[in-house]
């Protein structure tokens, strides 16, 4: 009998990692952009926004490693595998 496999799909751990980072990042860039500056705190460079689009750039990349090299689940265990219960 051959054996089936299917993807992860949304349940790959790299789609959620990449989710998570990519909205904190989304959240970052805006704080960035309107939020307070206090850009002598940081010695002249806007952190929220650096930091963001870094996030951004990471989470990504993440989604897209999902997206191109999925992870393969069978669809039915090895006989081998199961509990001997």
């Amino acid at each position: 009998m051959p054996r089936t496999q299917h993807t992860a799909g949304a349940f790959d751990i790299r789609n959620i990692i990449g989710g998570l980072i990519g909205l904190y990042g989304i959240i970052l860039v805006l704080m960035g952009i309107f939020g307070d500056k206090e850009l002598d705190k940081t010695g002249g460079v806007n952190a929220n926004l650096w930091a963001g689009l870094v996030m951004l750039v990471i989470g990504i990349a993440f989604l897209t490693w999902a997206r191109l090299r999925p992870v393969r689940v069978p669809e039915h265990p090895e006989s081998g595998e199961r509990d001997a219960g």
